[in-house]
């Protein structure tokens, strides 16, 4: 419950008096899926917003470009044209590769998600959103570096953020009663406000490169759950692996691995990665002459790795609070998810009287986070410490992959693919099961 003290600072929208370049009803930090959803539909609700973003566009970022329904919903809520026409490959599910097989999972046909996945390089995909949330009222700034926040010396509460301007670095100041952190894993802001990250989450880190070959127009998400050695076709390389077709060419083509695994941190993923796709079938042409890009990696923050999500008139959003799925490594769909999460609690912030109201109000997010993600996010982070076994994660995949109605079950849990009023036994089972355990 908010106090008086706390509340006393938050102004609504309705008392900036004059709009100006330099003031905001909502500041956002970054320009990625989270920001550019939180900003549109904050945009969308009437609300004056000014999205930051320390690059310009089109710029890149690591990640495999691959889309669950789950993201393709948020896409759709965002007004966005998803048509093979309109420049997205369409695919049919996951090919899960372990244990000797191979089994192909189409995505399940629910009423709360479509049946298909997208693919998009983030080059592309992350300035599509933004100039979205552009056309929808927000104001986008590129090259705007936010270098710390700005606050209120009585309550230490954020109303807005320093930044460096353009090519020239022009110092800079914003102004809002609200600030978003959506700057992703490294999230300066909030560690300037002293959030930092918990130890007791799982953290992955990931790598991945574009390479030439004939499978680019491959309509299937392929998951590689073991990773052959070449040079010791016997020895089992650590994490699991993914190559996306991107239709254009090239595939995106990674691997990842969890911190629970005893290699996480004492490995050259470079090397492995090398390593891996040495053992790929020749046809398929994964050689380094057909890299078309250099191997580059990133972390993936995961389960609520950064709390609290609301502090002081700071929401975190996407990767800045460890929203990352344990189960699959997936960030997308959960950027854009808590972005909208966000941008309702902020709108309905906004409609308050009073500054005690506000705080009411935006002291929700957390709440609603942890009921939305809380309780599969625990069952997540159980996952993540059984599969660091080896042994474990050996045997799941030589049993598993054996029995296609367990392996249905499995892609619905781990993709977080059910429908939430209904559905069929197995999604009675997933909601049931994230209803019971405990958020922490």
């Amino acid at each position: 419950m908010p106090t008086q003290d706390s509340a006393a600072e938050p102004r609504a929208a309705s008392d900036h008096r004059v709009a100006s370049e330099d003031s905001a009803d909502v500041i956002i930090v970054g320009a990625g899926p989270a920001g550019s959803a939180t900003a549109y539909h904050l945009a969308q609700a009437g609300l004056d917003v000014l999205l930051l973003e320390k690059t310009e566009f089109p710029r890149e970022k690591v990640c495999g470009d691959g889309l669950t329904p789950r993201a393709v919903t948020q896409l759709v809520r965002m007004g966005i044209d998803t048509s093979p026409q309109a420049g997205w490959l369409h695919n049919k599910g996951l090919r899960i590769i372990g244990g000797g097989r191979q089994l192909e999972l189409a995505w399940p046909e629910l009423a709360s998600h479509p049946n298909y996945g997208l693919v998009r390089p983030r080059s592309d995909f992350d300035e599509l959103l933004a100039r979205q949330a552009q056309k929808a009222g927000a104001r986008l700034l590129e090259q705007c570096n936010v270098t710390a926040p700005i606050r209120d010396e009585r309550t230490s509460r954020i109303t807005g953020v320093t930044a460096k301007l353009g090519p020239e670095k022009r110092e800079v100041a914003f102004h809002a009663p609200i600030v978003v952190a959506a700057d992703g894993n490294s999230t300066r802001l909030a560690i300037a406000m002293g959030l930092h990250k918990r130890d007791d989450r799982p953290m992955g880190v990931a790598y991945r490169a574009y390479y030439r070959n004939p499978r680019h127009t491959d309509d299937w998400l392929e998951s590689w759950l073991e990773l052959r050695d070449a040079q010791n076709p016997d020895h089992l390389l650590p994490g699991y692996g993914w190559i996306f077709g991107m239709g254009d060419g090239t595939s995106n083509i990674g691997l990842g691995i969890l911190n629970t695994s005893s290699a996480f941190g004492a490995v050259d993923y470079r090397d492995m990665m090398r390593r891996w796709l040495a053992s790929t079938p020749p046809e398929w042409q994964l050689t380094e002459d057909n890299r078309t890009t250099p191997i580059r990696g990133a972390a993936l923050p995961m389960g609520f790795n950064r709390k609290p999500h609301y502090t002081r008139g700071l929401l975190l959003v996407g990767d800045a609070g460890g929203m990352i799925n344990p189960f699959n490594g997936e960030g997308i769909a959960y950027a854009m998810e808590s972005g909208e999460i966000a941008a309702k609690v902020i709108a309905q912030a906004n409609s308050r009287k009073t500054a005690y109201d506000r705080e009411l109000a935006l002291s929700d997010y957390p709440k609603i986070l942890s009921q939305t993600y809380g309780g599969y996010y625990t069952l997540g982070r159980l996952f993540v410490s059984l599969i660091g076994n080896p042994k474990v994660m050996r045997l799941a995949t030589q049993r598993g992959l054996s029995h296609t109605m367990l392996m249905r079950f499995t892609l619905k849990l781990l993709a977080n693919l059910t429908d939430p009023r209904g559905g069929d036994a197995m999604d009675r089972i997933i909601n049931g099961l994230a209803k019971v355990v405990p958020s922490a």
